[in-house]
């Protein structure tokens, strides 16, 4: 078929706007055709149609699917359907076509009336060729005005170009959309994609009447998104006045030189969203233009822009763009003060935009530049600079001439060093974090005030101290996610203007007293350590607002925090507290204690004469300021209370989760402030009434997880009360008795009730009429009209009547705690939101079938950009959706394909539901403005967990997230769809889309995939990422959360939590608290589904039966009482409790770490990697039964009731070992490198163990010191000794070892007496991982008579190790150190030799290097040397310095850095001697203060 013709009327380009468009002629001045005009269809005057092939002179972006000019003009035949009709199409079955097949796409068309004609053709077929069919099935009256293609998508219509192919652009659409070939493509295009896509075949009148444009002022226009074509001729009068223009998002607007030359005063000109793919030339004849956006566009150059045309040009918007390069002319933009090029596709620096001198801001983030030039220091006007999300490795040295340059965000790079950068004059902000930094040493500026180092490996931080007398200016430390386990006292020191310092998890078991001297510190943020204390130094800081040091070891609170008097936030959530004493001398504690609970209100009153008035007088100075106080999961008891009497201005007290058993009777006296109580997992029986009424101000009351019974009719005078959650304990009382017990209808404000878990309370009508209020009835929830969550679950109803109707903005959940023989619990919150963001999903026996079922939660945990109306239809619709998917399941597909389809089509549908008015669907472009901005800008993500029998599939879009957790293991098997992820950001940047510097999709959105959202569609879409897991009897549970649980608690820890609970409602609550107290406060909804229950026996326990004890049971049973000393760790301390020690028969492991000593001498990541190791072996101690005996050093010593459990244990620690997050010195060294086999499997990394396993019965005997457990006799010589055979990551395995894997492992040998007393889950898990055994033979272990036969065992998957040669024989230096740079060794000689220049006081230059020819680099070099002052010294470094080069041996490297290292010194020591001379010169005489000031600081230097 030849190509179709198309209009043959041309139009003069530049032309007079008040005239007719055939009259409009050239411009004055405009003397040539202006070729670069954006409508496809324009061409010059003069230029006809040649026969039927159109070529116009503009080429149409790529993804406009334009035939290319030349191209085969041959199409494919092409079929019209009669599917000609009014209206939605009928929900028709179709027949997917499989992957990879070649055909003819339906494409539906419009008329101007709705009605719509459905064509099919193959992707070839062009607008032309289409236009003779069209006018045939589409234009019912012959004599119309001819019509046009148009495209409404993203907000903006446009006519579509004669060569531009429909079919095409519905498949890349659909493909950007996340629908896949097997999905059907070439027949969704039939279906109504209104929400993706819609074209309409009509009259060519496109826009707005221009009579309909109404402008309040001419200086400031915009016209974005109104489907232009030419500028409206009401602006050609006024243009002169214009000084701002927005054009943006109108596709097909042609920008004519006489308008723009018309515009005289014309400072701002915004053409983005325009699918410009070349700069309009029209816009290089703005001379006032200061100001130019030309942003989200498909521009590949700007080679021919014109742009040095514009002399006043200061600011240029570039990104999201097609650039790999930028135009030779840039230089000549002496103006140009802010150029933002980022996301595009510049694999360099362009060496141009290092000449723009005058450029004061400069963005490239999100491009794929490796390496910055040297030449960015010319820049040094630079004021701000930008590169998020590339690949940057290194700052160049010539950086440190940017002297002018104030904030770098270099955040999400590779960058191992900022040293350059950190002492430049001017710098304020530095933001570094997410790159590849192990170590801080560093020297601050005297202007850098925020510094954000975080998630980095940083081992060890070192701060160079600054000039004499000027103090470091930073305020703002962050060295959060990183590896750090001390901090360095002198380096806190000298932070004195320090105002937040945020060190979260990290290793640190202690902070330095010089904390203390931050006298202006007003937020200290050390959560996730180990501390075991505070420094007492703390009370010292007067400004302290906040502190936040939950999930440590601390055992108690320093004395001195009282003293803190600006104190607000305490949060020492997840500690091990137990007390919180008094601080001595500013008040009588035995009076205070006296007093606190029994007294009147005048302990915190200022009455005179009484004897409290005097206590009242003297309090703490944190008594008038504490208004948050967290200290849930701790050790607190009934009588470590007495303190909060103290607290007179508490608003938030949480106490979840202590040993709480009893509250004082007078517990609420002096807490009347409070809006916010927390006594959640207590074992509270009942709340006291006194003064309880007094709580007016209260809000928020959580009681879940305790033991009450009934509860006080006083919480009905709480009328603020808006929060209530008493689930979970064991009511029962009769809620229609409300002059003694509380009754809800009395709480009219509640939003939120749960009674869930309360499997004994009975919600039943009064049968014996006792009503209050006349005649209302108390067994329902009428008074309740701002109830949003109401939970019922396990809680017997008599009258379903009574229970209030789910809505949009209500969810009721009265469901039994059981799915298909699962127990499963949900507890969420409402936040600070009105109305509903989340709802959870749960149907047992999916499609009536007793082994399906789904779970699944939607929503977003903020209140922003979040709708009730949209998470309900979620809701409400997906198990139909998802039933009709599985149902039209084809032969060679699977689950996970009616999942994806699944959620791509309840987006459509949701699409049709919110735009939809009186039943009549609306495209979202044709919706009225309020509609389209309050539904485009909604949105919500969703997870759904489908179970067929034992195999989960979930499916998720954003970022709710499910973990499972495997014998105490967390592994999510889900993905979060995070924008800063590299994956993501490639396929957004696919879409047309771009992330900004703080990780939000197009600078909106936080998530990278979402149903709504459909301005942002296909950039943002619901395409989930499924997975598909087969469930075992290793398994336990599920956790399934939003981002209100993931943010806040680690997937590790959420199932240390998780594990202690029995019950999953219990559990899912406890989750739900910890988050609140770690920091959540949007919406948080969280389920735990315990799919150990799948398996007839659920979990296997260890089996308690254990030989004839070999000592006294009267010693066993106080060991057993006796508290462990040893182990204070919260992470620890949440599994499983420790097992009773051993005794009789036993297995005992003795563990080493391979060249330990040698580590610890020359390695700085062996403090974090030990921190690590312990924590990883005391954790697999808890889960596999073990008792930890003893530890010397790094070793272990422990013992196991079980063979098999001791082998477990040590598998378990092999393979787990592999996957620890270890420092990066410990994995460039070489006893911690990376290791694979020839498969290419991972068998080493990180400390290397060596383990070894005996059995027998050895003497036990208590430890008179510790009260631990300890073993002797031959026994424990021979298990020792067998271990000290072993190398590194191998397990070494005795005789009777080996029997017994051989009985119950391996089923290759006959059963020991031992053998029935093997615990089955040990047994499971080992068949699990596999084992490898290679026999040694009989060894002579030292010291012992009798021979060993001993053999090796591995894990399957690690039995590569076996070949690996044993290296432990002779440990070095070199081996246990990070490994030498040449490059880095010839940096530091460079450095000695400036600073041994510098001490003759002179300046050296390294020559440079010759590049090119050797006259260009002779005439180059003597300009420079030209330069020079007699102080300068230009030579080649290398004559200064020994040999080295690449063939060099690490001990000659070692002299090398010896020799370098003493000479540094005592050019450093000299350097400091010149300058104490020239002080004490100009002060005329000596200083003994300055030389005891320099003396310090040279003292390590000369040690």
């Amino acid at each position: 078929m030849q190509f179709g013709s198309t209009s043959t009327s041309h139009h003069s380009v530049f032309s007079n706007p008040f005239l007719p468009g055939s009259q409009r002629r050239l411009a004055p001045g405009a003397l040539t055709f202006d070729g670069r005009r954006i409508s496809p269809k324009a061409r010059p005057p003069g230029v006809v149609s040649k026969g039927d092939g159109d070529s116009p002179s503009w080429t149409a972006p790529e993804s406009w699917a334009v035939e290319k000019e030349g191209g085969d003009s041959s199409i494919a035949a092409y079929s019209s359907s009669d599917e000609s009709v009014h209206g939605k199409s009928g929900g028709r079955k179709r027949k997917r076509r499989p992957p990879g097949s070649k055909g003819l796409y339906k494409v539906r068309i419009y008329r101007a009336n709705n009605s719509y004609h459905v064509v099919s053709c193959d992707l070839n077929v062009t607008v032309a060729q289409l236009t003779p069919q069209l006018n045939k099935k589409l234009l019912l009256d012959p004599g119309v005005e001819p019509h046009k293609l148009h495209l409404k998508e993203r907000g903006r219509e446009r006519v579509l170009a004669p060569t531009e192919r429909p079919a095409d652009i519905v498949r890349r659409r659909l493909e950007q959309a996340g629908y896949d070939v097997a999905d059907g493509l070439d027949l969704l295009g039939a279906d109504d994609i209104q929400f993706l896509l819609k074209f309409v075949y009509k009259s060519n009148a496109l826009g707005p009447p221009e009579e309909d444009m109404e402008f309040d002022s001419f200086d400031l226009v915009d016209l974005t998104s109104r489907s232009l074509r030419t500028v409206p001729v009401t602006l050609y009068a006024h243009a002169d006045a214009i000084v701002s223009l927005n054009l943006s998002r109108n596709p097909m607007l042609e920008i004519p030189l006489d308008f723009i030359q018309a515009c005289s005063t014309l400072r701002e000109l915004r053409l983005s969203h325009m699918a410009l793919k070349k700069v309009p030339q029209s816009v290089r004849n703005c001379q006032t233009l200061q100001w130019l956006d030309l942003s989200c566009n498909r521009i590949a150059d700007l080679d021919d822009a014109g742009l040095e045309n514009i002399p006043q040009l200061r600011h240029l918007k570039l990104q999201n763009n097609r650039m790999e390069k930028l135009p030779y002319y840039f230089p000549h933009l002496r103006e140009l003060r802010d150029l933002n090029i980022s996301n595009n596709k510049f694999k360099h620096l362009p060496a141009v935009v290092c000449e723009l001198r005058s450029l004061v801001d400069l963005d490239v983030s999100f491009n794929m530049i490796q390496e910055l030039p040297d030449e960015l220091g010319q820049l040094s006007q630079l004021d701000h600079l930008i590169i998020v999300g590339n690949q940057v490795s290194r700052i160049p040295e010539r950086c440190s001439k940017l002297r002018n340059l104030r904030v770098l965000d270099c955040r999400r790079n590779n960058i191992t060093d900022i040293s350059v950068v950190c002492t430049l004059p001017k710098i304020e902000q530095l933001l570094a974090d997410h790159n590849s930094m192990h170590a801080l040493d560093v020297s601050f500026g005297p202007a850098l005030k925020q510094l954000d180092a975080s998630h980095n490996d940083i081992t060890q931080l070192t701060l160079v101290p600054g000039p004499l007398g000027l103090p470091y200016a930073l305020t703002t430390l962050n060295l959060s996610h990183a590896k750090l386990s001390t901090l360095d006292d002198l380096a806190l020191a000298q932070l004195t203007a320090l105002e937040v310092l945020h060190i979260d998890h990290n290793s640190i078991r202690s902070l330095p007293e010089s904390l203390g001297g931050l006298s202006r510190l007003k937020h200290l943020s050390c959560s996730n350590n180990h501390l075991y204390a505070l420094p007492s130094s703390i009370g010292r800081l007067q400004w302290l607002e906040t502190l936040e040091a939950h999930n440590n070891d601390l055992s108690e609170l320093p004395m001195s925090l009282w003293n803190c008097s600006s104190l607000q936030v305490i949060n020492v959530t997840s500690n091990v507290i137990s007390t919180w004493s008094l601080p001595p001398g500013s008040i009588d504690l035995e009076v205070a204690m006296s007093h606190a609970w029994s007294s009147s209100v005048t302990l915190l009153n200022d009455r005179k004469g009484s004897s409290c008035s005097t206590i009242g007088s003297t309090l703490p100075a944190l008594a008038s300021s504490l208004e948050r106080l967290y200290v849930g999961e701790n050790s607190l008891t009934a009588d470590s209370l007495h303190p909060l009497a103290l607290l007179r201005e508490l608003r938030v007290l949480n106490l979840s989760f202590n040993n709480i058993q009893q509250l004082p009777s007078s517990f609420f006296r002096n807490l009347t402030q409070l809006r916010e109580l927390y006594l959640s997992g207590n074992d509270i029986s009942a709340i006291p009434t006194e003064n309880l009424q007094h709580m007016t101000n209260l809000e928020v009351l959580f009681l879940n997880g305790n033991k009450l019974q009934t509860l006080p009719r006083e919480i009905s005078k709480l009328t603020k009360l808006s929060v209530m959650d008493v689930g979970s304990n064991v009511l029962k009382y009769n809620i229609n008795n409300w002059e003694f017990d509380w009754n809800w209808n009395f709480n009219t404000n509640l939003r939120y009730l749960n009674l869930s878990g309360n499997k004994r309370l009975e919600i039943k009508p009064d049968m014996n009429h006792r009503q209050s209020r006349g005649q209302q009835q108390l067994s329902d929830f009428s008074s309740l009209t701002q109830l949003r969550i109401l939970g019922l679950m396990d809680v017997t109803i008599g009258m379903q009547t009574n229970i209030p109707d789910e809505s949009e903005d209500r969810r009721v959940r009265t469901s039994m705690a059981d799915v298909n023989g699962m127990a499963y619990g949900i507890a969420d919150t409402l936040g600070m939101t009105e109305h509903l963001t989340m709802i959870d999903l749960v149907q047992p026996n999916f499609r009536g079938r007793t082994d399906e079922a789904i779970f699944a939660m939607f929503g977003r945990a903020s209140h922003i950009a979040s709708n009730n109306r949209l998470t309900k239809f979620l809701h409400d619709n997906f198990l139909r959706v998802f039933a009709e998917e599985l149902a039209k399941l084809g032969p060679n597909e699977g689950v996970p394909d009616a999942m994806r389809r699944s959620f791509l089509k309840l987006n459509k549908l949701l699409h049709d539901y919110l735009y939809s008015t009186s039943g009549r669907k609306m495209s979202h472009v044709s919706a009225s403005a309020m509609n389209q901005t309050i539904h485009d800008k909604i949105g919500a993500s969703g997870i759904v967990l489908y179970l067929v029998h034992r195999t989960l599939y979930i499916a998720n879009a954003g970022n709710a997230l499910a973990v499972i957790s495997r014998q105490g293991i967390a592994h999510l098997v889900s993905r979060k769809h995070d924008p800063f992820d590299r994956l993501e950001t490639a396929r957004i940047r696919a879409a047309e889309g771009w992330v900004s510097p703080k990780g939000f999709v197009n600078d909106e959105i936080d998530v990278s995939r979402s149903f709504g959202f459909y301005y942002l569609l296909p950039v943002v879409n619901p395409r989930p990422d499924v997975y598909k897991y087969d469930i075992s009897p290793l398994d336990e549970f599920v956790i399934v959360g939003n981002r209100g649980l993931w943010d806040y608690v680690s997937y590790q820890t959420a199932v240390d939590i998780a594990r202690k609970e029995r019950d999953p409602m219990i559990a899912a609550q406890k989750l739900r608290d910890f988050a609140i107290s770690y920091g959540a406060e949007g919406t948080t909804m969280i389920m735990v589904i315990k799919v150990s229950d799948l398996f007839p026996k659920g979990l296997p326990r260890d089996p308690q039966l254990l030989a004839e004890p070999a000592i006294p049971e009267e010693i066993i049973r106080s060991l057993a009482k006796r508290k462990p000393r040893d182990i204070f760790n919260r992470d620890i301390s949440r599994l499983d409790d420790e097992v009773s020690p051993p005794t009789g028969h036993l297995a005992l492991v003795f563990t080493d770490i391979r060249n330990s000593t040698h580590l610890w001498e020359v390695n700085p990541g062996m403090q974090s990697a030990m921190v690590l190791h312990n924590n990883l072996l005391r954790r697999l101690l808890r889960f596999c039964g073990g008792y930890e005996v003893k530890t010397e050093g790094d070793a272990f010593m422990c013992s196991f009731p079980t063979t098999l459990a001791a082998l477990w244990w040590c598998m378990s620690v092999q393979t787990q070992l592999l996957t620890l997050p270890w420092p990066l010195e410990i994995l460039e060294c070489e006893d911690g490198k990376e290791i694979r086999d020839p498969e290419g499997n991972l068998i080493a990394r990180g400390l290397s163990l060596r383990m070894g396993i005996h059995c027998g019965s050895p003497v036990c005997e208590p430890d008179p010191v510790t009260g631990r457990m300890d073993y002797f006799g031959p026994m424990v010589n021979r298990a020792a000794r067998v271990n000290a055979v072993a190398a590194g990551g191998q397990i070494m395995c005795s005789a009777d070892v080996i029997k017994e894997i051989n009985a119950r492992i391996l089923d290759t040998g006959p059963e020991t007496e031992h053998s029935y007393l093997q615990p089955s889950n040990a047994i499971e898990a080992i068949r699990a991982m596999g084992v490898k055994i290679f026999a040694v033979g009989e060894v002579k272990l030292k010291g012992l008579e009798v021979p060993e036969n001993l053999s090796v065992l591995y894990p399957a998957a690690l039995a590569g190790r076996q070949n690996l040669e044993a290296f432990e024989t002779a440990p070095t230096a070199s081996g246990s150190r990070v490994q030498f740079s040449v490059e880095q060794m010839r940096e530091l000689g460079l450095l000695c030799v400036r600073l041994e220049t510098l001490a003759m006081s002179k300046v050296f230059r390294p020559t440079p290097s010759r590049k090119g020819s050797i006259a260009s680099s002779l005439t180059q070099q003597k300009g420079e040397e030209s330069l020079d002052s007699p102080l300068t010294i230009r030579d080649d470094p290398s004559l200064y310095l020994p040999v080295m080069d690449e063939k060099s041996s690490d001990a000659h490297l070692t002299t090398v850095l010896h020799s370098l290292s003493l000479r540094i010194d005592n050019a450093l020591t000299k350097l400091a001697l010149i300058y104490m001379t020239d002080i004490e010169r100009q002060r005329g005489g000596p200083d003994l203060a300055l030389r005891d000031q320099i003396l310090e600081l040279c003292r390590p230097i000369m040690l």
